[in-house]
């Protein structure tokens, strides 16, 4: 399951952020690779992993919200 979460607007940098679930049947080195080729091609970062008593992994990744700037 997979959905992004927007900050509020306010001073400094805005983030984006996206919540991502694995189960435990997924090995630890195939999360990895998932969560890198995320980090390469949609320029996430690691922001949060947690793991559950039943063993399911949460992982929150955010990245920056790049805004344009109107030059006229």
């Amino acid at each position: 399951m997979t959905r992004a979460l927007r900050q509020p607007p306010g001073r400094g940098v805005e983030w984006e952020f996206d919540r991502v679930s694995f189960s435990r049947e997924f090995p630890r080195s195939v999360v990895t690779k998932l969560l890198v080729e995320r980090a390469e091609h949609g320029g996430w970062e690691l922001d949060r992993v947690r793991i559950g008593a039943d063993g399911t992994r949460r992982v929150v990744l955010r990245r920056k919200i790049i805004r344009a700037v109107r030059t006229a």
